[in-house]
């Protein structure tokens, strides 16, 4: 497998240096954020009785992909910030969490856990690291290659305008195409460092220290104190990485479009990011699935998500539903960058092919950009707003 340690393009405008570790704090669980559901719930209640803010200025000049990629080149969009899940990984052959028949949680009754959220819970874990890391083998990048999806925010990263890139995914994925702490946050942790579990020892472990012990099948111990060793990634009963909480507050007031890519947005306090940025902010959804219907009460309380494509108030929410790739690939070809990306995405998947020890694997990636060429984006038929 290629390196996952990328060089990173330059820093984005203005761009405030964060703390270059992302490790958990679980005593502290979610204290960074303390007091902030609230304050959410009010921003959110002034809003609606128009006690807050002036009405939003509307910047997109029609609420559709080509509004998008219009906004995009007429230089007024210099902050991009991503917010991607699973749904960015699945053509990389990643499984999600939820989907039936060939999710996570739909695949582990050869494990034997009490329920399919044992295997995440870190207390569980403690006692019983066996399934978690029989698991791990499937989740762990050993040759898998990024996405269509991964590479084009790279290109914002390498175009300048990529503010920063939040992932859900722990696939170090974001990691492999060259996104370094400077553009990356992991919310939920990764796979690219790892730690003893003792509080007293907390030894550090490289990428590659562990895809060794996981591809053995060998439980991973400290080499100082034999405890176990825990991959970074966020378990149930741990807290978000305290960059995760820093970087938020940093970066969703100067944010001039946000791109919603491969999450159905329902994990907090992650989905609560689409409501950070300013109310002139466009924001693009581009999901296989269609986004959930509203619930009024919890729009009113402040307690969902807003966004609002389908409306006769709707100024700045754009929605693509159809895969992640496409979506990318679609404004890419509007931007002018599709054929720069398509010979980006071969080069990089040659590399990769090349430093494998089974070169001769081909992923399903390289054969959608293959599908792809000469197709024109007006023929196609995904992008719609809901």
């Amino acid at each position: 497998m290629a390196d996952a340690r990328g060089e990173d393009g330059a820093a984005a405008p203005s761009e405030e240096k964060l703390p270059e570790s992302q490790d958990s704090s679980p005593e502290e669980g979610l204290d960074p954020s303390a007091g902030e559901p609230e304050m959410e719930c009010l921003r959110n209640l002034l809003m609606r009785t128009g006690l807050q803010d002036p009405p939003a200025q509307k910047v997109l000049d029609e609420c559709s992909l080509s509004g998008v990629a219009k906004y995009i080149l007429s230089g007024k969009c210099n902050r991009i910030i991503c917010i991607v899940g699973a749904g960015i990984s699945t053509s990389a052959g990643i499984p999600d969490f939820r989907s039936p028949g060939t999710g996570i949680y739909d695949n582990l009754k050869q494990y034997e856990l009490p329920y399919p959220e044992a295997i995440f819970e870190i207390d569980y874990f403690k006692k019983h690291p066996k399934p978690f890391f029989e698991l791990a083998k499937e989740l762990f990048p050993s040759q898998l290659k990024p996405t269509i999806c991964h590479y084009f925010i790279r290109m914002l990263r390498d175009k300048k305008l990529l503010l920063r890139c939040y992932t859900q995914n722990i696939d170090t994925l974001e990691r492999v195409v060259g996104l370094s702490d400077r553009h990356l946050i992991e919310a939920h942790g990764t796979f690219y460092r790892s730690h003893c579990v003792n509080k007293l020892c907390m030894k550090k472990y490289d990428f590659d220290w562990m895809k060794d012990k996981i591809f053995t099948q060998t439980i991973p111990f400290c080499q100082n104190c034999y405890s176990l060793v825990k991959p970074d990634i966020v378990f149930f009963g741990e807290g978000l990485p305290e960059k995760f909480f820093e970087a938020m507050q940093m970066d969703f007031p100067s944010c001039d479009l946000l791109m919603i890519m491969g999450t159905s947005l329902q994990v907090q306090p992650f989905a609560s990011l689409v409501n950070r940025v300013p109310r002139s902010t466009p924001r693009l959804y581009i999901n296989k699935e269609r986004f959930p219907k509203k619930d009024t009460l919890k729009e009113f309380l402040g307690l969902s998500v807003q966004l609002d494509f389908h409306s006769g108030k709707a100024y700045r929410d754009v929605a693509y539903i159809g895969l992640c790739d496409d979506g990318c690939l679609d404004l890419a070809e509007l931007l002018g960058w599709k054929e720069e990306l398509e010979k980006i995405v071969l080069a990089e998947h040659t590399k990769i092919d090349q430093a494998a020890l089974r070169p001769h694997r081909k992923s399903s990636v390289g054969k959608r950009v293959s599908q792809r060429v000469g197709r024109s984006a007006s023929s196609s038929s995904s992008e719609t707003q809901d």
